[in-house]
């Protein structure tokens, strides 16, 4: 399986893509303005106690106050609190990891009002964004993430992931990182750790101390502007390589050449072998126009999505959970047998499809699947074990149920984040929405007047026309095609091209440096 990760850079958003064989399987976007995020970490400050929930509000500068549950206070959270109030303040000024001392764990049978008070700085970390209407989800326990190690600080344990099952192999991995440790730091092994050379961990574990060293400055110097930004997590392009990146990647193909050079040089620190696979997109399609992007989001984001053999799924999202609803489409059923087989086939095609929608939209939270009704067990059995088998390489952390005697399969899944929306529905250019517009064979006489407008009264030197790809198929068409006779009627100064979010009989002109150019004229 080769997967390539497209990230198409707007001026205020990073479209983010990830396709595995050509197939679109994650879709993000994210705001280049945006600071808050999971992994941030801030001072912050306790707002309200909730004794009957044993949670906080806390204030972490966000409009919504942060929730921290008694449980999500860790073990060690007397020893941060110590730590923070013997730090001293100002800029310059810190107070070395050397000199934690560990006091007594938090008890998991604890209540908040014990520990906690109003007005209270303490130190807390992202696990979850903002979702709806509630504030972001917060945890005392400090990590940074890296790609093979997860920096503890606080802490003097060494743990191994599980899915590295070879004894000797975690064994190795644990002693290279005991070794390597600083005192009360602790770390956690992660899966891409197994078979790396003990410099490139050490290397990390190096890199990783740095930035936590670097955040405790901040803290000294911020200790009178509370709330405040502590240290701030990597964006979500570099957080997906982090995570994603594996010898199956083919390239990473980036349009905009700041954020070329910045993959770049993130790719040479986390995987110095593979920084050649980064490539710099500058051609005048839309980067995902030419990789097919487009189209697989325009298809896989509606309410209604189809899939093989006329079947498709209702996708439906509440505050509460996500539905979905299988539907056999079109189908002629003889007898019973062949009723339970259809049946059968179409749940296993839709368990494929609802594990690549949950990947995709980044779905969390409970969602419920109503499959189409089986009598036999082994195939209510098959189905439960093929979404299984689906999620099998899903990094967050969810959990599916048999299904109950109603026909519904539950899944749990990991939410850090709100799930991804793309709305597919396009508003009429031409009559905007009204259900009335000009007749469609003048719009190519609109765009010669259009252009006339551009090139004779404007005096435009050069510019490109962006139409939709069937106007553009039409434009193209002939031995001299329309496209030709405009282009020579301007001295070649006009260049057509399609671009596939560009609604039916919509049009825009660009200049050479691709800033849109104002074509509105008293002719309309």
């Amino acid at each position: 399986m080769e997967s390539r990760l497209l990230l198409n850079v707007t001026d205020g958003v990073i479209d983010i893509a990830l396709t595995e064989d050509s197939s679109l399987v994650e879709y993000t976007k994210e705001s280049r303005t945006s600071t808050f995020a999971v992994g941030n970490i801030y001072l912050a400050k306790v707002k309200k106690l909730l004794p009957g929930l044993n949670a906080a509000f806390v204030e972490v500068g966000y409009e919504k106050e942060g929730f921290l549950h008694y449980l999500d206070l860790g073990a060690n959270f007397f020893t941060i609190d110590r730590f923070l109030q013997d730090m001293p303040k100002g800029k310059g000024r810190q107070l070395s990891m050397n000199k934690v001392e560990f006091k007594d764990e938090t008890t998991k049978d604890g209540l908040i009002s014990n520990t906690l008070t109003a007005g209270q700085e303490i130190l807390v970390q992202v696990t979850k964004e903002p979702i709806s209407t509630k504030g972001p989800r917060l945890t005392t326990e400090i990590s940074l993430a890296g790609r093979s190690l997860v920096l503890m600080p606080f802490s003097n344990k060494v743990s191994v992931s599980q899915k590295i099952v070879q004894s000797k192999e975690r064994n190795r991995l644990r002693k290279i990182v005991n070794a390597a440790r600083p005192k009360n730091y602790g770390a956690i092994v992660r899966t891409v750790a197994e078979g790396k050379e003990a410099d490139e961990l050490k290397n990390e574990l190096v890199i990783l101390v740095k930035r936590w060293e670097e955040a405790l400055a901040r803290i000294s110097a911020k200790r009178k502007q509370v709330p405040s930004l502590i240290l701030e997590e990597i964006n979500r392009a570099e957080a997906v390589l982090r995570d994603n990146l594996n010898r199956n990647f083919e390239s990473i193909v980036v349009n905009d050449r700041e954020f070329y050079e910045e993959i770049k040089s993130y790719i040479s620190l986390i995987e110095p072998t593979k920084s050649d696979i980064v490539k710099f997109y500058d051609d005048e399609l839309p980067l995902f126009d030419v990789y097919n992007v487009t189209k697989q989001i325009k298809a896989s984001f509606g309410r209604i999505v189809p899939f093989k053999k006329g079947a498709y799924l209702v996708i439906d999202t509440t505050e509460a959970m996500h539905v979905v609803d299988v539907n056999s489409g079109i189908r002629i059923q003889k007898d019973q047998d062949s009723q339970e087989s259809n049946a059968f086939e179409v749940n296993m095609m839709a368990v494929d499809e609802v594990a690549h929608q949950m990947r995709l939209r980044d779905m969390g939270g409970i969602v419920i699947i109503d499959l189409i009704d089986m009598h036999n067990e082994k195939h209510k059995q098959q189905v439960y074990e093929r979404m299984v088998e689906n999620l099998k390489n899903d990094s967050a952390k969810h959990n599916v149920l048999p299904l109950s005697k109603f026909g519904l399969m539950q899944i749990t899944r990991q939410r850090v984040r709100p799930a991804t929306y793309v709305n597919t529905k396009e508003i009429c250019p031409t009559c905007g929405g009204s259900g009335k517009t000009t007749s469609s064979i003048l719009f190519t006489d609109l765009l010669e007047r259009k252009a006339y407008f551009v090139f004779k009264v404007m005096n435009v030197k050069r510019a490109t026309l962006w139409v939709h790809p069937f106007v553009y198929a039409y434009m193209t068409k002939g031995f001299i095609s329309l496209r030709c006779k405009m282009r020579f009627r301007y001295w070649f100064r006009l260049n057509i091209l399609p671009d596939q979010n560009m609604p039916y009989l919509q049009y825009r002109f660009t200049d050479k440096d691709g800033n849109e150019i104002d074509v509105v004229d008293n002719n309309g």
